[in-house]
């Protein structure tokens, strides 16, 4: 469904609709992966997806409902349940106004053609450079290859009228040797920048550096993650910038915005137009997202609101809304951290004695409030010493304050897109001078 038709079936919607405020989310995706293993495509799939979602708002009460059908019988089912279910939802006098919206203009490099008509041989292509090179590491390879092309419109009663249609295209690879591992990963939104030998040569020479692990003991290191590590970390602190969490006091900084609270090397700005990850410029709701500084130089800025907390804090809305209904309030979702000075050479030619780590995994929260994190290192963790890498060690499970950690952290110059399922970040390599590990793995 292309911007044109999207937009005219909002407006369909709105003339149907008695709420005294209505909002109407139309959102289409074509998605495709190609997942590979042992040098065979072993999966391809394919789905396309149109939903359409309506809010109610009558006398301060919300309803949502959203179904995948829109013919004419669909959309008045669709708006008949939203204002039914808003009658039964208590009133609540916070409830804002929908934005009018406004200018809201994609970054460049948002939509890429080569990417939304991508055919799964593209794909293929991309998983063949990827075995090829472990084939050739005698090793072998297991990942993923996807590429996709989304749309997003949303209008209301209030005159909002925004669109976006954006793609994306990712690999990621664990190449697998007798007794190591190593992980890469690319993204983009064209699909043409993902060279599938070139990242498969980066996980498979990470394999080959960290075969024969030895063990090292647990304790303080400094350690010095690269980007898919970071970035991991990083998105365990993401929701404490939303306004909903620091009023309702579960975010660390809540109560003391615009206090010092780490490195002054560390700078975060939510930027949707970042050249390595330009995304959508304006949230559910069509107010134009800020680019906003969250953390400078060490000193917590602000957080992100949209029109509900933006009310109830008395402050400016800044385009970070989810769709409704959320239990998470509006989101940080385009963290990019400043870089430092030095290339992630340099980092390990001085570091004396520490651990470089490709990437994190199995993370999960010990305390909220002060950011304590749990997890393991993977597929390919080695050894520093003297400036240089000294081989592959075994695995270590750490337990870490993020908080403490940025405290004592500086940045390499090179900037990469990282993120998993349920994000996606634009990050350095950092070193941290100390970083708790608690236990030792025989792998």
């Amino acid at each position: 469904m292309d911007r044109a038709a999207r937009e005219a079936l909002g407006a369909r919607i709105l003339e149907g609709s008695s709420a005294d405020q209505t909002e109407v989310l139309i959102s289409f995706e074509n998605a495709a992966l190609t997942r590979f293993t042992r040098g065979i495509a072993n999966q391809n799939v394919a789905s396309t997806e149109c939903t359409v979602s309506v809010r109610a708002i009558v006398e301060g009460r919300t309803g949502v409902a959203a179904a995948s059908a829109a013919d004419d019988g669909a959309i008045r089912g669709l708006v008949d349940r939203a204002i039914a279910m808003a009658a039964l939802t208590p009133s609540d006098p916070l409830v804002p106004t929908l934005p009018s919206g406004g200018s809201a203009i994609a970054p460049p490099g948002a939509y890429v053609a080569q990417t939304a008509e991508a055919d799964p041989f593209a794909r293929a292509a991309i998983a063949d450079g990827i075995t090829g090179q472990a084939e050739s590491a005698g090793a072998w390879a297991s990942g993923y290859a996807s590429s996709s092309v989304s749309g997003i419109t949303v209008v209301n009663s209030s005159g909002a009228c925004a669109s976006f249609d954006g793609t994306d295209a990712q690999a990621n690879v664990k190449v697998i040797a007798s007794d190591s591992s190593g992980f890469a990963e690319r993204y983009s939104t064209a699909i043409g920048d993902i060279d599938g030998t070139e990242v498969g040569r980066r996980a498979a020479e990470k394999a080959s550096a960290s075969a024969h692990p030895r063990s090292v003991e647990p304790g303080d290191w400094t350690v010095i993650l690269e980007p898919p590590a970071f970035g991991e970390l990083l998105a365990y602190l993401a929701a404490h910038f939303s306004a909903q969490a620091y009023d309702e006091g579960s975010s660390f900084f809540s109560g003391a915005l615009g206090e010092l609270f780490f490195d002054s090397n560390l700078s975060i700005e939510d930027n949707y137009a970042h050249p390595l990850a330009p995304g959508m410029p304006f949230d559910y709701e069509a107010q134009p997202r800020m680019v906003l500084p969250l953390v400078e130089r060490g000193v917590v800025r602000n957080y992100v609101t949209d029109s509900y907390y933006a009310k109830k804090l008395g402050c400016a809305n800044t385009g970070h809304a989810l769709p409704a209904p959320n239990a998470m309030g509006p989101q940080a979702l385009n963290l990019v951290v400043a870089p430092g000075e030095e290339s992630l050479d340099a980092m390990i030619a001085s570091t004396a004695r520490g651990l470089l780590v490709s990437r994190f995994w199995y993370i999960r929260t010990v305390d909220r409030k002060r950011a304590i994190v749990t997890g393991m290192t993977r597929d390919g963790t080695f050894l520093i010493e003297n400036g240089s890498i000294a081989g592959g060690v075994r695995n270590l499970r750490f337990n870490q304050s993020i908080l403490d950690a940025l405290k004592r952290i500086s940045f390499s110059n090179e900037l990469a897109r990282s993120g998993q399922y349920s994000y996606s970040m634009v990050v350095p390599s950092a070193r941290i001078e100390t970083f708790t590990f608690t236990s030792t793995t025989e792998f």
